[in-house]
């Protein structure tokens, strides 16, 4: 009986180690046609909650797209469509995309370090949201795999996405995350504008990676 045990727990882990390795940037990038219509199109923009680019997501950490992929699924983030989409995947269907956009980023890095001090009125919004303490000092290296990249990001979307964490109680738009939460509250909308356009100056990793049918 013991031998039996022995052998149904090795078969599980030969299970589970052939799942893991499952879980790559080929497969991913066969499941990627469902995103591809918003995110592989450069400069398309969404309409709701209003009219913005969608995110580059090539080149983003693959932890970070697993946890944005795992909030819309379980509601943190609000976004309809979104939550929709995320709702279809499995946790490998997450990794495989995760692994595919991960594997876009662009070819030479950024540097380590802000080549030049940002203007004195950004430094101070950039000191009041501690923003370097999470995603960087070149806002391109976040301290934790799970949280986005955002130099070089559209202006734009990420002014949405600080209003999306300002507001609350809105069963369609929204982020709960108590971090971001606390840390967008302080700001006004002009100086989260003000933000945003400072770090889509930033040089990054982010791409959007226009797919055979766009070209």
């Amino acid at each position: 009986m013991k031998h039996l045990l022995r052998l149904l727990i090795a078969l599980a882990a030969v299970g589970l180690s052939l799942n893991a390795s499952a879980q790559n940037a080929q497969a991913g990038e066969k499941k990627a046609a469902m995103c591809i219509g918003c995110h592989g199109i450069p400069d398309y923009k969404a309409s709701f909650p209003e009219v913005y680019r969608v995110p580059m997501i090539a080149g983003q950490g693959a932890k970070y797209i697993v946890s944005a992929l795992g909030q819309y699924k379980k509601g943190d983030r609000k976004h309809p469509t979104m939550r929709a989409i995320a709702a279809s995947l499995s946790e490998q269907d997450m990794a495989d995309l995760a692994a595919f956009y991960a594997a876009e980023a662009k070819s030479e890095p950024p540097p380590a370090a802000l080549a030049s001090a940002p203007p004195a009125d950004v430094a101070e919004l950039l000191k009041k949201g501690n923003c370097a303490s999470c995603h960087g000092a070149n806002f391109s290296t976040p301290i934790d795999p799970t949280y986005p990249k955002l130099a070089g990001q559209h202006a734009d979307y990420l002014f949405i996405a600080l209003k999306e964490y300002q507001t609350d109680k809105n069963p369609q738009v929204g982020r709960n995350n108590a971090i971001m939460m606390g840390m967008a509250k302080p700001f006004t909308q002009a100086e989260a504008k003000q933000l945003a356009a400072y770090f889509a100056t930033l040089p990054g990793e982010l791409k959007t990676v226009p797919q055979s049918r766009f070209r």
